[in-house]
């Protein structure tokens, strides 16, 4: 039953048949080099998950525990990747997956690639996200238990941003999911570099896990969605050309 819901969902968003109550703000309107949709093609990521974990309950406690475990590894070497992934959002999501990715996706070097992933970034990040942010408006943990997250620099502006779903995650993810297909003979390293960058927000303390792994579900639709846009399709196809090229 779970996998037939599961797959109805997925081919309807290919079709373009779940459409969203998206709040007013930027899209592809607005600021066309972050975006390829608008409001009305992206997932409603309120429609699309469940709420999040009440405070006290079993889902809570977990939150909690894998927020105990990100924090102890803040000293580690995983602690410090965990706080440079935290400035993903501002332009670093290209560089985050160079070594995953066998090449560096840079301006210079590929350029093609790297204005995919800039583009998509937001309708990754905010556009699908948004709804269910600005509906629950959760807190995040770093402010639920009063202690700075292991990279400050957009502590302030993020404490009044709802948590559920994570924005850097659903970037991440969706981002890994596309180069996957662009170089699948390196999708093992790419996955599991979109896997970390996500863990990498509850190690910070920005997110709870549940925040994280609903926004891996937010990802995948948006990898679907724009699967229908042109513009979309036509700069995968440049990229998926220059990859080839670098490739020889």
């Amino acid at each position: 039953m779970k996998k037939n819901v599961l797959s109805a969902l997925f081919f309807a968003l290919l079709s373009g048949q779940v459409l969203a109550t998206v709040p007013p703000g930027n899209d592809a309107t607005t600021k066309p080099d972050l975006y390829y949709l608008t409001n009305s093609q992206a997932i409603d990521s309120l429609a699309l998950l469940p709420a999040p974990p009440e405070i006290g309950s079993i889902l809570f406690l977990y939150d909690q525990a894998m927020y105990e475990k990100g924090f102890l590894l803040r000293g580690t070497e995983r602690g410090k990747q965990a706080a440079a992934d935290a400035d993903l959002a501002a332009g670093g999501v290209a560089n985050a997956f160079s070594t995953a990715f066998g090449y560096p996706i840079t301006t210079k070097d590929a350029p093609e690639i790297h204005k995919l992933l800039t583009n998509m970034l937001e309708d990754a990040g905010d556009l699908a996200t948004r709804s269910a942010k600005m509906a629950y408006m959760r807190i995040r943990p770093f402010a639920f238990y009063g202690v700075e997250t292991c990279n400050t620099k957009e502590q302030k502006s993020l404490s009044t941003n709802g948590s559920y779903p994570s924005g850097h995650t659903s970037i991440g993810w969706a981002s890994a999911l596309v180069l996957t297909e662009i170089n699948p003979a390196n999708q093992d390293a790419i996955l599991k570099r979109g896997y970390e960058l996500g863990q990498s927000r509850v190690i910070c303390g920005y997110h709870w896990q549940s925040d994280v792994d609903a926004a891996r579900i937010v990802a995948s639709g948006v990898v679907a969605t724009l699967h229908s846009n042109p513009a979309f399709l036509a700069q995968l196809a440049k990229a998926k050309a220059e990859f080839a090229t670098l490739a020889k």
